[in-house]
């Protein structure tokens, strides 16, 4: 047995009993715009019609089954839910069932230790130093950063010839190096 219901909100109710499960389901939407979430709620196979409450902001569902009584209630997008079997407690569509309990006041966390630089890594050919950055695999090297040796290999920009950092022109083909 399915039933159908329009909310004050602009919602559309839908309570369905499959099996032992009440499906509630609250759909609302414009002109190119759906939104819809749906409950499940165990309760058990209705014995009579579920009665509607309309209330300013949403319903309240009285629903009797064998096991009894059972109230869900509609208050914009959440839905709880009461039961013989949890006398009050709420379940909401977006959350697991809330309990309070109480406890002792949480200890604050100590503060993070500073990491320690990580060591240089080797496997096979292959070397990485992160300070300064270093990679090397076998004949090549890369390094970024702060070197200890910099090597100013300079090359001519019109062939490409090695030159001198101290030449002002190219040996092979005699342009103006910068």
């Amino acid at each position: 047995m399915a039933i159908y219901s329009e909310l004050p909100t602009g919602q559309r109710l839908y309570l369905d009993n499959q099996g032992l499960q009440t499906i509630v389901t609250l759909a609302s939407g414009a002109v190119g715009q759906q939104q819809q979430s749906s409950s499940s709620f165990a309760t058990g196979v209705w014995t009579q019609e579920p009665q509607i409450e309309i209330i300013p902001q949403g319903a309240i569902i009285e629903i009797i089954t064998e096991t009894g009584p059972h109230r869900i209630q509609i208050q914009g997008s959440s839905i709880g839910f009461s039961s013989p079997h949890t006398s009050g407690v709420s379940q909401s569509s977006q959350s697991t069932t809330a309990t309070s309990f109480s406890s002792s006041p949480m200890q604050p966390m100590q503060p993070m230790q500073p990491m320690q630089p990580m060591q240089p890594m080797k496997m096979g050919n292959m070397s990485m130093n992160f300070t300064p950055m270093e990679m090397q695999m076998g004949d090549m090297k890369m390094s970024m950063g702060d070197t200890k040796t910099v090597s100013k290999v300079r090359f001519c920009r019109q062939c490409g010839a090695k030159v001198a950092a101290t030449d002002r022109f190219c040996s092979s083909c005699g342009h103006q190096l910068q």
